[in-house]
């Protein structure tokens, strides 16, 4: 994401986002390392409909760097598709908060989402989010789809890991820790 917190990297649905690709200039060895090691991780993945709907074109035919991607379930939020031919996926349609809810509940690997800026706004106001991994590009873009926005819950997250690669993209992973700490200043 960018330093004003925008995740949206391509134009969507004709929305006029006129930055696509702002992420790649800065792309270094570092950050390619750190992308490489989480895709390697075994998980399963929780998208929106439309990041999906991409995917599910792009990825069968260009696994190589990414072999998990065919063997991790895929669970859709979607309330318009109930099949695909790219497997495992199940979709969820109804109440997404429940589903997840249940889906945290068994004894599966971690559930991963990537993109999916409007399904992220339905797990971040119903606190379904444990850790965030962040790869934070040293750019603003001042407009596109943000990561955080209104209804997100106040929540607090600590550092569990971070460095900074050589282009300034800092690569944090922050788990989540509570309820907003306040106190008060006294005169």
């Amino acid at each position: 994401m960018t330093l004003d917190g925008v995740i949206q990297n391509e134009e969507n649905d004709g929305d006029g986002f006129k930055y696509s690709g702002w992420y790649f200039p800065l792309a270094d060895a570092a950050a390619g390392a750190v992308v490489r090691e989480r895709l390697a991780k075994p998980n399963d993945l929780l998208l929106g409909r439309k990041t999906f709907d991409i995917w599910e074109q792009y990825w069968p035919t260009h696994s190589e760097s990414w072999p998990n991607v065919m063997t991790a379930t895929k669970y859709i939020a979607s309330n318009t598709r109930d099949s695909s031919d790219w497997q495992p996926t199940v979709f969820l349609s109804g109440d997404l908060a429940e589903k997840v809810r249940e889906l945290k509940q068994t004894d599966g690997p971690d559930l991963y989402v990537f993109g999916s800026a409007d399904m992220l706004q339905t797990l971040f106001k119903n606190d379904l989010v444990d850790a965030l991994e962040l790869m934070i590009v040293p750019i603003t873009l001042g407009e596109g789809k943000r990561l955080f926005q209104n209804g997100t819950i106040p929540a607090s997250f600590k550092v569990t890991h971070s460095q900074v690669s050589p282009n300034g993209i800092f690569i944090a992973t922050y788990a989540r820790d509570g309820n907003v700490k306040t106190s008060v200043i006294s005169d």
